[in-house]
């Protein structure tokens, strides 16, 4: 069974007020050479809250990168997540894993 895979990434750094254009062009570039193809939702960003370790709730726009794969792999995305942590700046990546079914 096809699995599509989400990735939510912060739209713009706390250094950054004009976005990661060339952050997101990188990712984009690596996702569509491993899985042949991508789909990236920059134009309309969600809005992201949590709460930090000082109990505040912070905000932040993210936005959503799927791919369509065969099959999961754990590992790699596991290892990727940390990857793209580092690139984003952020303490962690969200990424998910849902069953697809494709017509």
């Amino acid at each position: 069974m096809p699995f599509l895979i989400q990735i939510l990434l912060p739209r713009r750094s706390n250094t950054d007020a004009q976005g990661r254009d060339a952050t997101f062009a990188a990712t984009r570039a690596e996702l569509v050479e491993r899985y042949d193809g991508v789909t990236a939702y920059l134009r309309s960003p969600a809005e992201g809250a949590w709460t930090d370790p000082d109990g505040h709730v912070e905000r932040d726009d993210v936005v959503m990168i799927e791919v369509v794969t065969d099959t999961f792999e754990r590992a790699w995305w596991r290892a990727y997540a940390e990857k793209l942590a580092e690139r984003f700046q952020q303490d962690a990546i969200h990424i998910r894993a849902l069953p697809a079914e494709m017509p």
